[in-house]
C-alpha cells in the first residue's frame, strides 16, 4: 500500500536495529533489501509485520535470500516503475488528530492553513495521475516545497518523512473567493471567513473540495434549503448532513457504538442514522442543533458525517452549526471537479465559489454506508474506500468490468485483485458518459492494464454495454442478477454452491424480459433460475419506474382485469384521469407498451403506491424507502401470504412466487383503514417467508443476498433472522453495494470464472 509512511516506517525501523541496504516503491509494491545479523534481520521481519503503521496493510510478503552486498547504511532510494503496476493505492483519509491540534495552535506555522496533512492522512488517489506514489506523480508536482517543508519531508524522524502531498502556507495550495463570474472576492483565510458568513446568511456555497465541488447551506434554514432543492433540481432525495463532532451527531440523531466508530473513522463516510436524541444520553439545549424538515423529508434517517478535510474543520469551526453538504452538480451530472467547469454548471445554483489552486485527479464523491445486522453496509463507495481492492482467492485473467447503467462503478483485476474504482453514477446524459470515459482510462492506466477481455452486463441498450462491444477487445456478457450473485459471493469469500437472491428493480433477464425477484442457483460456473416472482405489466414501460402508480395498475390488472378500473377507492386510481384510466386499460389488454416484469423493487412501487405514499418518484428507491419507513420501530409480527406455485411450461422447472394472495389481502386491509405501518410490515414479513420456503425447497445451506431490495434494513434483518433460524447460512454485503455499485465485482469475478472453464 503506497502513500501511508511505509517507507519511512521501514527506514527508521532498519536504523534501530543497525541493519544497512534500501527500500524503493516500484508500481508492484515496497521492496527492501536488507542486510545484517541474523538477529537483527529476524527480529525485523519481525516487527515488520506485527507493528505497522496505522494506515498500512500488508497483502503479501515474498523473501528471498541474497548475496552480501556490504551495505553499511540504510537509504530510501529513488522510485521504479514497471509495464505492469500491482501496487495498491491508498484512499484519502481523514484529517488526523496531530495535523488538527497544528490547525488549532496560533504559534504553529500551519494554523488555520485548510491543506495540512502528513503522512497519516491527508488526499491520496484524489491527487493521484500515475504510480508509483510520488509527489512528481501526482498534482501536488505544482507546489514546490519550502525549505521548511523540504526538511521534514527529508528527516526520517519526522511524520511529513516522503508525505508526498506536504505543503504549508508559504508554499501550498491557497484558497480564493469567487463570485459566479468568476471575480476573485478574498483570498486565503480571509476568504473561508467570507464564505462561512454567506453561509450564515442563508447563501449556497460551491466548496472545491478533495474529490470535486460540495454545494453547502445552512441545515437550520428551511428558506436556504429549499432554494437548494430548487435550483439543483433535487426535490425530495435527502441530502446528507456534516456536523462538528461526534458529540453534535449525537444532538440530532441516536448513534450506536459502531455507527461512532464509523464517523470517525479515517474513511470518514455519511453514515445513515436514526434521527431523534437517545433518551439516556441528554444534552445541554445550548448544543442541540435543529435540522430543517426539508434535508431528508419524510424521512427518519438523516445521513451525517463528520469534517474529513482541516478545510471542513475550519469551516464548521466557525459556523458552529451544521450544513448540508450535497455533490457539486445537477441532478443526474457528475460533480464538477475544476472550477471552470464548476462556474459554467453551477452558475444557477451557488451564489458563492471557495475554490483552491489544487487540482483534483478525479471526481470523487462521499461513500455513505448504514449499519445493517450488526456490521456497516456500503450503499455508495467512493472516497475513503475506492479504488481498495477485493481480494479473491485465485489468480485472475486481466479484465475490465464495466458495471451497469445506474450507480455506475468500473473494476479491472491485477493479480488475484479486483480493483474497483469509485462510484460515478447514473450513465444517462453527456457529462455522466464523460466521467464514465474517464474513470475507465484512468482506472486502466494506473495498473497498465491490457485486458484480455471487456465484461459488461448483457442488456444491447445499457451505454455500458455499447461501450464494450465497441472496444475491439473480446466481449464477456454477465446476466445482472447472477453478477449481483457473484458480487455478494466475492464480498464475502465464498465459493458456491449457493441459493442466490437477486432482489431489484430492473435486470434483463435471460429470456428478454424485466427481471428482479430472483433465486438463481450457482455451483461453479452452472447458474439455474430456480424461482422468480410471478411477472405483471407496466403500463407505459419506463414509465414506471418514476411513477409507482403505473406498477400499482399492473398488479390491479392482474388481480381483476378491466374491472380493476371501476372503482376510485385507491389513490392509485384517482392519481389518472377518466381519459388517463381508458388508455392504460387498452394498453394492458392489448399488450401494448406494457413490458412484463418479475422485479421486487416495482412490486414494492406498487404496494407503496396502492398504500397512498408515494404515486410520483423523483429519484431511484423512493416508494421503496417510503415502504421501509412506514414500519414501526417494532412492527408486529404480521404477515400475508404468497403461494409458491410450480410452472409446467418452465424448462427450469422455476417455481413461481405468487404474490395475488398477498394483494388480495393487502387491498382489504386498505379498504378497511387497517394503519399503513401494518399493511407495510405484513408485506415484508411475507416476502421473508416466501425467501426461507425458496430456500427449503432447494437445499442450499448457504444463502445469498444482493440486489438494491437488501438496502432494506427491516427486510435484510429479517431475511438473516428467519434464514438462521431454519439451518440455513445467511450472506449479505459488506464492502460494495449491493445495488448496481457493485456489479463490476460480479462480473469480474464471473468472467475469471467463465474463462478458467473455457467456456467464454
Amino acid at each position: 500500500m503506497q502513500g501511508v509512511g511505509f517507507r519511512p516506517y521501514v527506514n527508521r525501523l532498519a536504523l534501530a536495529l543497525g541493519l544497512g541496504g534500501w527500500v524503493a516503491n516500484s508500481s508492484d509494491g515496497v521492496t527492501v533489501d536488507i542486510e545484517g545479523t541474523d538477529v537483527a534481520v529476524e527480529d525485523f521481519l519481525r516487527r515488520l509485520t506485527t507493528q505497522l503503521p496505522p494506515l498500512a496493510r500488508l497483502d503479501r510478503l515474498h523473501t528471498q535470500e541474497l548475496a552480501l552486498a556490504g551495505y553499511t547504511v540504510f537509504t530510501i532510494h529513488p522510485s521504479t516503475s514497471t509495464d505492469a503496476p500491482t501496487a495498491l493505492v491508498l484512499p484519502d483519509v481523514a484529517t488526523c488528530d496531530d495535523c488538527l491540534n497544528e490547525i488549532s495552535n496560533p504559534s504553529d506555522r500551519r494554523y488555520r492553513y485548510p491543506f495540512t496533512n502528513c503522512t497519516n492522512c491527508g488526499p491520496r488517489f484524489s491527487i493521484l495521475e500515475t504510480l508509483p506514489y510520488d509527489r512528481a506523480n501526482t498534482t501536488m508536482r505544482l507546489f514546490v516545497m519550502c525549505d521548511y517543508c523540504r526538511a521534514e519531508y527529508e528527516m526520517p524522524a519526522d511524520r511529513r518523512f516522503h508525505a508526498q502531498p506536504n505543503a504549508c502556507p508559504e508554499c501550498g495550495p491557497q484558497l480564493a473567493l469567487q463570485d459566479s463570474i468568476g471575480t476573485n472576492l478574498a483570498h486565503r483565510d480571509h476568504a473561508l471567513r467570507a464564505a462561512a458568513e454567506a453561509l450564515r446568511n442563508g447563501k449556497i456555497v460551491a466548496l472545491k473540495g478533495l474529490g470535486g465541488f460540495q454545494l453547502l447551506v445552512d441545515a437550520r434554514n428551511d428558506t436556504a434549503v429549499g432554494e437548494l432543492r430548487r435550483r439543483k433540481g433535487r426535490p425530495h432525495k435527502p441530502f446528507a448532513v456534516m456536523v462538528a463532532s461526534l458529540a453534535h451527531a449525537e444532538t440530532v440523531c441516536y448513534v450506536s457504538a459502531l455507527e461512532q466508530e464509523l464517523l470517525a473513522s479515517p474513511q470518514a463516510p455519511i453514515v445513515l442514522l436514526r434521527r431523534g436524541v437517545h433518551p439516556d444520553r441528554p444534552h445541554p439545549a445550548k448544543t442541540r442543533s435543529a435540522i430543517a424538515d426539508v434535508v431528508a423529508p419524510d424521512n427518519p434517517l438523516l445521513g451525517v458525517m463528520l469534517p474529513y478535510t482541516p478545510l471542513h474543520h475550519l469551516l464548521l469551526r466557525e459556523l458552529e452549526f451544521p450544513i448540508v453538504i450535497t455533490s457539486g452538480n445537477l441532478s443526474g451530472e457528475p460533480m464538477a471537479i475544476d472550477e471552470h467547469d464548476a462556474l459554467k454548471r453551477l452558475r444557477g445554483i451557488a451564489d458563492l465559489f471557495l475554490v483552491h489552486n489544487r487540482p483534483v485527479a478525479c471526481a470523487l464523491d462521499d461513500s455513505v454506508v448504514r449499519v445493517i445486522a450488526g456490521r456497516a453496509m456500503m450503499l455508495r463507495r467512493a472516497r475513503g474506500y475506492a479504488p481498495l481492492p477485493v481480494a479473491l482467492k485465485q489468480r485472475l485473467p486481466s479484465l475490465l468490468a464495466l458495471g451497469g447503467h445506474l450507480k455506475s462503478a468500473i473494476a479491472t483485476t491485477v493479480g488475484s485483485q479486483v480493483m474497483i474504482g469509485p462510484h460515478v453514477g447514473d450513465l444517462d446524459t453527456t457529462p455522466a458518459r464523460k466521467a464514465f470515459h474517464g474513470a475507465m482510462h484512468r482506472l486502466r492506466g494506473l495498473h497498465a492494464v491490457q485486458p484480455v477481455a471487456i465484461v459488461c452486463d448483457q442488456h444491447p441498450d445499457y451505454y455500458s454495454s455499447h461501450v464494450a462491444r465497441s472496444s475491439g477487445t473480446k466481449v464477456i456478457t454477465v446476466q445482472h442478477h447472477v453478477a449481483h450473485i457473484a458480487a455478494c459471493m466475492a464480498d464475502n469469500g465464498i465459493e458456491g454452491p449457493v441459493l442466490g437472491v437477486a432482489w431489484d428493480g430492473t435486470g434483463y433477464g435471460n429470456d428478454g424480459t424485466i427481471w428482479g425477484g430472483e433465486f438463481i442457483t450457482v455451483d461453479g460456473v452452472s447458474t439455474r433460475r430456480v424461482a422468480h416472482l410471478r411477472p405483471f405489466a407496466l403500463a407505459g414501460g419506463e414509465k414506471a419506474v418514476t411513477e409507482p402508480r403505473r406498477a400499482a395498475i399492473g398488479v390491479l390488472y392482474e388481480l381483476f382485469g378491466e374491472s380493476a378500473f371501476g372503482g376510485t377507492t385507491l389513490e392509485a386510481l384517482r392519481s389518472f384521469s377518466a381519459a388517463e384510466r381508458k388508455v392504460l386499460v387498452r394498453m394492458l389488454a392489448r399488450n401494448l407498451n406494457a413490458p412484463r416484469t418479475s422485479s421486487m423493487g416495482r412490486l414494492f412501487d406498487a404496494v407503496a403506491s396502492l398504500t397512498g405514499l408515494v404515486q410520483r418518484s423523483s429519484f431511484q428507491g423512493q416508494a421503496a424507502m417510503a415502504l421501509e419507513f412506514a414500519l414501526d420501530e417494532h412492527p408486529p409480527q404480521v404477515q400475508y401470504h404468497i403461494e409458491l406455485q410450480s410452472r409446467d411450461d418452465d424448462a427450469q422447472g422455476a417455481l413461481i412466487l405468487d404474490w395475488r394472495p398477498m394483494l388480495q389481502a393487502l387491498l382489504a386491509d386498505i379498504v378497511r383503514g387497517a394503519p399503513t405501518s401494518h399493511v407495510a410490515a405484513a408485506f415484508h414479513n411475507a416476502l421473508v417467508e416466501a425467501l426461507v420456503d425458496v430456500a427449503q425447497r432447494f437445499g442450499n445451506t448457504r444463502v445469498v443476498l444482493s440486489g438494491g431490495c437488501f438496502q432494506n434494513r427491516y427486510l435484510t434483518e429479517r431475511a438473516i433472522d428467519r434464514l438462521r433460524h431454519a439451518g440455513f447460512e445467511p450472506y449479505w454485503h459488506q464492502h460494495v453495494p449491493p445495488n448496481d455499485g457493485g456489479l463490476a465485482l460480479g462480473q469480474a469475478m464471473w468472467a475469471a470464472r467463465l474463462l478458467e472453464a473455457g467456456v467464454a
